[in-house]
Parts: structure tokens; sequence; C-alpha cells
């Protein structure tokens, strides 16, 4: 079981971790002026775009907007607590529990609409290019895909893992000081 623990541990830190520079200098780009952006990312963005046919990122709806505004403004700073909570050990830090429950939740939730946009939009008649069959519709579903996987796999691992549970000791403790 400490194995396992600790590659979960190391997934979900690398997983918070590299999401910081996506969603500050990618995802970023679908609500702030590009002009805020080094023409690099702005280039890659593009590229992206180009690639693999997200009209979202490309020219994103209102209600895409608004799950990137949640992402810049109350997933961004969670990413560092999250970062630092899973480089340490979910054993060392149980109190990841219930922030992970509620980031887990929300965003495997946002995910939801993404992917049925991805799925069943028109996009024939979209300003920008889209997914014009159903690979390329898969392709960029599967390019989402980990962001509905780890959130949903994070929240089981905080919901059912010992890792997050107080020892005996520790609950006792905790009574202790209540009873003061």
């Amino acid at each position: 079981m400490g194995l396992l623990r600790r590659f979960l541990d190391v997934l979900f830190f690398f997983y918070f971790f590299t999401h910081i520079p996506i969603a500050v200098f990618m995802d970023a780009q679908s609500v702030f002026p590009s002009h805020y952006f080094p023409r690099q990312f702005v280039s890659v963005r593009e590229w992206y775009c180009d690639t693999y046919r997200d009209a979202m990122m490309a020219n994103p709806p209102a209600w895409f907007q608004s799950l990137v505004f949640c992402e810049m403004f109350v997933q961004l700073p969670f990413f560092f607590v999250a970062s630092y909570g899973f480089f340490k050990g979910a054993k060392a830090c149980k109190w990841l529990r219930m922030p992970c429950i509620v980031y887990g939740s929300h965003v495997a939730t946002t995910l939801i609409p993404i992917v049925a946009h991805v799925l069943f939009h028109d996009f024939s008649s979209s300003k920008v290019p889209g997914p014009r069959n159903l690979r390329e519709r898969l392709t960029l579903i599967s390019i989402y895909s980990p962001y509905f996987v780890i959130p949903i796999l994070l929240v089981l691992d905080a919901l059912f893992s010992s890792a997050y549970r107080l020892t005996a000791k520790q609950e006792k403790k905790a009574q202790a000081k209540k009873s003061k």
C-alpha cells in the first residue's frame, strides 16, 4: 500500500505542478488579451488550436471563458497548495482531504459541458476550425480527459484512502483539545 500511496502522491504532485504553467501561459489566453503573453506562448496556442482544431481555445464562448476564470482565480491558487501538499505526501498533509474533494468535484463537473460541446456541437459554421469528424472529436476529448480522470481519482483517493485519516493517537489529541 505504501508504494501505491507514493505513486498517487507523485502523480497528483506532477498534475498540479505542471498545471501551473499550463494555466498561466496557455489557458489564460482564453480570457486575457494576447498582448499580455510572450509571442512564443501565443504561437504555441495558435499551433495547438490549428493542429487539434480546438475551437473553444481559438474563439472561446462565454461559458468556456467562465470556466477558465474559475481556473485562474479559484483553482490556480490551489495548484500551489496542492503541489506543496503532495510533494510532502498526503499522510503528512491530511488537511488536503477536503480541498481535494472540492477541487476534484468542481473540475470533473466542468469537463462535462466541455466534452458535450466537443461531441455534439456543429462546428461547420464556426469562425474557427473545429473538429470535422468523430476521430478529431475523440482526439480533442483525449487531450481534455486527464482533467476529468485525475480529479475523479483525486476525489476517490481523498474519500477512501486511509492516508487522510487521523491515527487513534491523533484523534485522542484532537478530542482533548476540543474538550478544553
